[in-house]
């Protein structure tokens, strides 16, 4: 995977582009969605970030553009995706 390919954009409500890296995407069984977690792109890697996540609608090859991007709304599915960033971020294999 080229490097341009874990990157994606996204435009604010006042129109400014922001990048980020892809930090990993992943689905879920129980909520029948795919997530997709973001860093920004100039982050380095020991710097405390703030991670994005949402669930998204991927195309044929797995990938999304923001416009594919939605939202997290209810408490159980956000305390499901932490649950997983948690894993990812302990687990040295999954780096």
């Amino acid at each position: 995977m080229d490097e341009k390919d874990n990157l994606i954009t996204l435009v604010d409500e006042k129109g400014n582009e922001t990048l980020y890296k892809i930090l990993f995407t992943f689905e879920s069984d129980d909520y029948g969605k795919s997530y997709i977690l973001l860093i920004p792109a100039d982050s380095q890697p020991e710097e405390q970030v703030d991670v994005l996540a949402f669930s998204f609608d991927p195309d044929e090859n797995g990938e999304a553009n923001d416009a594919d991007l939605h939202d997290i709304e209810s408490d159980e599915e956000w305390e499901m995706v932490e649950g997983v960033l948690d894993t990812f971020l302990n687990d040295e294999k999954m780096q």
